[in-house]
């Protein structure tokens, strides 16, 4: 709900963002709501309760894992590209001119989609049918030599470095970037204002507000992210589709809650992005208001 409040909110751009920032905004809250579409509405909890028993045949079951893959590949990678763009704007002046504009961050979102699809789809010939009835193959398991085959085996290697591991080493970097500048450039401010110390510096409380904000988004990214990264290093074969799938079992607890940590993910991304913003606050407090009145006048 909140992930699709933002979208409308952001693209009426009423928030006094530029429409650099708005795009890259637009397009993570779009594939973080596209995230919980897929992946916990129409993988989860219809593989529970198979309300929609056409996504349980395996063509179309694999098609939404390699969906749901790029999809929250696709986050993960909007991230470092908002994470550069803030970035080059704030310490690079030449660059900013050319680089934070909409054209390169229309560019920047669709290279990231079309790359997360790309390395996301060789998942669809990973998996097979759980279970063949009438000759219609039902429901998606991993192969048995998805598991032992060197090949599958380095693939899984590439996709976790390229996601999560090398996005969480950029962020870490262009952060680190972002707020040694900060913090060279307050020293400077604070030398220039000598004679006025007792004054609060508007600049410095907003350069202020602005560590604060990637330092949030860095740990919120990061932690969420620590189990699934542990549940793939104490991945066991037989502990994934197959058996011990209960609470008993402490690598499926870990890799579970790592999967739910993920999907979380989506969800906080846009608060913390988004509910920081004072004007988007009044804009969805206007919203909030419109839906529980009707034309701005309370029901009756």
């Amino acid at each position: 709900m909140l992930n699709l409040m933002a979208i409308l909110i952001l693209c009426l751009r009423k928030c006094g963002l530029s429409k650099c920032i708005t795009l890259y905004l637009v397009a993570m809250a779009t594939a973080d709501l596209m995230g919980v579409i897929i992946g916990v509405v129409l993988e989860r909890i219809n593989n529970i309760y198979g309300f929609a028993n056409v996504l349980l045949i395996t063509p179309i079951c694999a098609l939404t894992l390699v969906f749901r893959l790029a999809v929250m590949d696709y986050s993960v990678w909007l991230t470092v590209a908002f994470t550069l763009d803030r970035c080059i704007a704030i310490c690079t002046q030449k660059l900013r001119e050319r680089f934070c504009t909409e054209r390169t961050a229309i560019i920047g979102v669709v290279i990231v989609a079309i790359w997360c699809c790309i390395i996301g789809s060789p998942f669809y010939f990973a998996v097979a049918p759980f279970e063949v009835i009438d000759n219609v193959q039902w429901r998606c398991i991993f192969r048995a030599d998805y598991f032992t085959s060197p090949v599958w085996k380095a693939y899984q290697l590439f996709h976790v470095i390229i996601t999560p591991l090398l996005p969480i080493g950029l962020i870490l970097l262009f952060n680190a970037l972002t707020v040694s500048h900060i913090i060279a450039a307050n020293r400077v401010r604070r030398g220039l204002r000598s004679s006025n110390d007792n004054e609060k510096d508007p600049e410095v409380e907003n350069r202020r507000k602005s560590m604060i904000l990637l330092f949030a988004l860095s740990a919120n990214f990061i932690l969420l992210w620590i189990p699934f990264i542990v549940s793939i290093m104490i991945w066991q074969a037989q502990n994934y589709f197959y058996t011990d799938r209960y609470l008993n079992s402490p690598s499926f607890i870990v890799q579970e809650f790592g999967f739910m940590l993920q999907f979380l993910c989506t969800c906080t991304n846009t608060c913390i992005y988004t509910l920081s913003q004072r004007k988007f606050r009044e804009e969805m407090k206007k919203g909030v208001k419109h839906l529980v009145t009707l034309n701005g006048r309370l029901c009756r």
